[in-house]
């Protein structure tokens, strides 16, 4: 039984590997489009069905229009960088959800939210479009599969530790060592790292499509502001801190820019 589990996260991690096409890394991913796609969908349909969308609105309107502007973007960096047909099961949709959270976010395979709560702090379309990048981003890094995938090794860590600790005494001290030292240890950094991964492509692909990648920074210091100094410790956090997102999204807006003018984008709304 120990050889099988271990064997099992040997061949997982060994051949689970796919290439994230922003960064050139490979990453950790054992779910295919195939099978995750039609899961996210049909959650997707499920929580429109169960929440107040908003159709019809100049606001509603602004989630479509921006979302497409963003998601046309990010096909045209794929195409011109080796990646036609990366885009070809997905399947983009934007809702605007009557929601006083601030909040949005992108299931696998382009199925996007947001909520009402988070247009005052956009401040309007460039600020929707910082906010549409990062979560397009998600999706075109195949961010969701990656969680899954790191989830499903953890569980398999947790059952080889319980297979070959035999003691019940050192099992429980296994399970909870194990428990806050994968969680804080390598979960958190894990979704920290995609979150940063995402600003950065979110920002390029803005730029791509004539957002002002400027904007993205001085979105951050109002969602820092209206958090009211509440966040817990970064070390403790899916997210980076505000203050490391800011600096980040300032460092890298005129790297974005330069991006954008490789496909002739220069002036930016």
């Amino acid at each position: 039984m120990k050889k099988i589990v271990l064997a099992i996260m040997v061949f997982l991690g060994v051949v689970a590997c796919k290439t994230n096409p922003f960064t050139g890394q490979k990453v950790l991913n054992f779910y295919p489009n195939s099978q995750l796609f039609p899961t996210a969908f049909a959650q997707y349909d499920q929580f429109l069905e169960e929440n107040k969308v908003i159709t019809g609105t100049d606001d509603a309107r602004m989630i479509t229009k921006t979302g497409q502007r963003i998601a046309a973007a990010a096909e045209r960096w794929l195409t011109a960088n080796g990646y036609a047909g990366y885009l070809k099961d997905y399947k983009w949709e934007y809702n605007l959800v009557n929601d006083e959270t601030v909040n949005a976010w992108c299931m696998p395979g382009g199925k996007i939210v947001f909520y009402t709560g988070i247009l005052p702090i956009c401040q309007g379309e460039t600020g929707v479009a910082v906010v549409m990048g990062h979560e397009v981003a998600h999706a075109l890094a195949d961010h969701g599969a990656q969680r899954m995938s790191a989830g499903t090794l953890q569980q398999l860590g947790a059952v080889a530790g319980n297979v070959v600790i035999q003691d019940e005494q050192k099992r429980n001290i296994f399970n909870q060592a194990y428990g806050i030292g994968s969680q804080v240890g390598v979960m958190l950094p894990f979704s920290r790292s995609h979150e940063t991964e995402a600003d950065r492509i979110g920002l390029q692909i803005m730029a791509i499509a004539g957002y002002n990648p400027d904007e993205a920074a001085e979105l951050w210091k109002r969602m820092k502001a209206n958090s009211g100094g509440s966040a817990p410790p970064e070390f403790l956090s899916t997210h980076p801190s505000n203050e490391t997102r800011i600096a980040n999204l300032t460092e890298w807006a005129p790297l974005a820019k330069k991006e954008a003018a490789k496909f002739g984008i220069t002036s930016f709304q």
